[in-house]
């Protein structure tokens, strides 16, 4: 699932037909050498990685290095260009470079960020419009890979109708931003080079070189310690920009023979198609192993036309092949969302053979139309070269179109969010319904909070990062601490231990901390819940416990809360956490109250989605108490062993008795399959409060 990187290849204000690398002479032709000024071979390499990455992608779901092959052939393109502008004295000029790459670049951008937002809106659940809109700004300016590193997105997940259709931007961001600081590079050398009579090629090479090792060692080691993040990582990319800006500068110093050549062709494309399936890249790009597929093709590069009627460049510059690469970059914006959508709408986890083609087909029909009505009119309109301000006024332009329904989207979220903090308690009033006593008074027309496109961000937190005497030492533990905003002369102090099960419960511990004027910490890590040393845990989560039982050792504070049960998904396989009693027994020793709440019913479907599909009453959105929990709480086996621990259940609050609902009070209880949403958690603020003080029996 590598998010491909096509759209480097189509580095639109530098085309093959400005690459000048010297021509291979026939040695046994006569008369003067005709140096050519087109290397159709290299538009082929483009063809080649295009369909690696579509094929790979859809039918096979691996990373196909493909991406890293466009990477190295758009710097190695934009040096030709820069070092050629050098050489013939020309101007650098940066602002009018960066003005014609982007103006060639957006167009194309525009089309499929609208097709995939119409798509989106008319295929995918409501849930998932806030995220799609949120990275298709992020898409739109090129900062996706920055968003997709701190959402920590696995991008070789196989099930790739739960990604975002505009994910693949990720390469595009990269590559934007190469394009903006590779010129500043070569305009700063030149500058210098001029200055001190120095040679332009040798000087570039020295600081590429340096850019080179320096990149990769940190990739390397980046890669080694968080992949799934090093992967969007521009620093840890860099390298392979360099690798195509060293090749395009030593390129003309090198000799090889027609023979080595030919088996250089050969031996880099089948480098390049074997890389995606004999390279276990889960665990290693973009590390050493990336090596790889840009070695792979440096050789096909530097093989160049051979003149052989045995050379693989024969292949690559087939009609074909040059054809698909003038349509490459559109190739690569639209397969991913099309595929992404497809896999949705049909509720499958992947693409078959017969489903996979339409995909392509369609993905090559819409890239001929993007290339042929939008992108080559808008590279050949020729009425914004003529000033800079005439440039400018077009990327505004596309900007402007493209902004339009994104800003129409956050406007209507806006006025929904008003709509529905203007509504009266009675028409939500959440937990509430399933008290003794309560009226439905719901009116017809109101609306079930949260929105179903604001429900994925409908998560607890607290008031900000933790700082001063509360901010650990350890790393691991600064980058997921919060607390609020209580100051040092908290009544009390209450730290927070466990995964997202623990988080959810903030939005009703959170309110109670504010009026009892109690500090709160929050310890969380996803996927962690707290426990002792586990064997089957993974090494981060163990590390992660340890380091914040160490924490709770040294702040000694009044009380730890945590999620003490772990419920199966649609099973009443419920059960104490690893290790609970002796998490429970160690806090008691260092006189720290344990107060553990009972975990919420799991699912093994997305109850809200169901509920926006099928409806509220639908049987298939409702689950009978007996099959999502166990009959008796687990803390039934543990009640009045320790000495200082109290336990929480809310399972009254969340199921009624005989069922547990997805919408409860006009206020839907689940953001997914497990998590509690906010506002229903929220709801149940006031009865929280009353067993929080009976069972620990503090004072108000």
């Amino acid at each position: 699932m590598d998010a491909l990187c096509n759209s480097l290849e189509e580095l639109p204000n530098v085309t093959t037909s400005t690459i000048r690398p010297p021509a291979r002479p026939n040695r046994r032709a006569t008369g003067p050498v005709v140096k050519s000024t087109f290397r159709p071979e290299i538009q082929g390499l483009r063809s080649l990685a295009v369909l690696m990455v579509v094929s790979y992608h859809i039918w096979i779901g691996r990373v196909s290095g493909g991406v890293d092959v466009f990477l190295l052939i758009s710097a190695f393109l934009m040096t030709l260009q820069f070092t050629s502008r050098f050489k013939q004295r020309r101007p650098m000029d940066l602002l009018r470079h960066w003005l014609h790459l982007f103006r060639r670049l957006l167009p194309a951008v525009v089309v499929v960020l609208f097709g995939t937002l119409a798509a989106t809106f008319a295929f995918l659940p409501p849930t998932r419009w806030v995220e799609v809109v949120n990275q298709a700004w992020a898409s739109l300016f090129y900062y996706e890979n920055w968003l997709l590193q701190t959402l920590a997105v696995n991008y070789y997940a196989t099930d790739h109708s739960l990604a975002s259709p505009v994910q693949h931007f990720w390469s595009l961001s990269i590559q934007a931003q190469v394009f903006i600081l590779w010129p500043v590079i070569f305009a700063v050398m030149a500058v210098i080079c001029r200055k001190f009579d120095l040679r332009y090629r040798a000087s570039l090479a020295y600081v590429f070189a340096l850019i080179f090792v320096v990149s990769l060692t940190y990739s390397i080691i980046f890669t080694a310690n968080n992949q799934a993040v090093a992967y969007f990582d521009t620093f840890a990319r860099l390298w392979e920009f360099a690798l195509g800006t060293l090749v395009a500068l030593i390129l003309p110093a090198l000799d090889f023979s027609k023979p080595v050549r030919v088996a250089m062709g050969w031996i880099g494309v089948a480098a390049m198609l074997s890389c995606g399936i004999l390279l276990q890249v889960q665990t290693a790009f973009p590390g050493f192993v990336a090596l790889w597929p840009t070695l792979a093709a440096v050789a096909v590069i530097a093989a160049g036309q051979t003149g052989s009627r045995f050379g693989v460049d024969r292949i690559l510059s087939s009609k074909f092949l040059v054809r698909l690469g003038d349509n490459s970059y559109a190739l690569y914006l639209w397969h991913w969302p099309i595929l992404v959508i497809a896999l949705a709408w049909s509720g499958k986890d992947h693409a078959g053979w017969l489903s996979g083609t339409a995909i392509v087909a369609l993905a090559l029909i819409l890239a001929f139309l993007t290339t042929k009505y939008v992108e080559k009119p808008f590279r050949e309109w020729k009425w914004p070269e003529v000033k800079r301000r005439r440039a400018a006024i077009s990327i505004a332009v596309c900007l402007a179109v493209a902004c339009t329904p994104l800003l129409g989207f956050q406007y209507k979220q806006y006025l929904d969010q008003k709509a529905a903090e203007t509504q009266a308690f009675n028409d939500n009033p959440g937990a509430h319904a399933l008290l003794p006593g309560y009226v439905d008074q719901v009116s017809e027309d109101a609306k079930t909070l949260p929105t179903a496109e604001q429900l994925p961000e409908d998560w607890a937190h607290l008031g900000g990062t933790c700082e001063g005497a509360s901010q650990p030492e350890d790393k691991t533990l600064q980058e997921n601490c919060q607390q609020n905003d209580v100051g040092d002369d908290a009544t009390k102090s209450i730290v927070v231990l466990g995964d997202s099960h623990a988080q959810q419960w903030l939005a009703a511990l959170g309110p109670l901390a504010e009026a009892q004027h109690w500090k709160v910490t929050a310890l969380l890590l996803g996927g962690c819940p707290f426990m002792p040393e586990n064997p089957d845990a993974d090494k981060h989560c163990n590390d992660f416990n340890s380091a914040a039982f160490k924490y709770v050792a040294a702040h000694t504070p009044d009380s730890v809360f945590m999620v003490g049960t772990k419920a199966a998904p649609s099973s009443p396989d419920e059960e104490l956490v690893y290790g609970f009693e002796q998490s429970v027994t160690n806090f008691n020793d260092l006189g720290i109250q344990v107060v553990a709440i009972r975990d919420n019913p799991r699912y093994d479907h997305n109850v809200t989605e169901c509920a926006l599909s099928k409806g509220v009453d639908s049987p298939d959105c409702k689950s009978d108490l007996h099959d999502v929990l166990a009959a008796e709480s687990p803390f039934a086996s543990v009640q009045g062993k320790f000495g200082n621990a109290a336990f929480l259940d809310m399972t009254d609050l969340l199921c009624n008795g005989v069922q547990c609902p997805s919408v409860i009070g006009n206020v839907f209880v689940y953001l997914d399959d497990n998590h509690l949403s906010k506002t229903y958690v929220t709801s149940m603020g006031e009865m929280f409060d009353e067993r929080w003080f009976a069972a620990t029996g503090w004072e108000r």
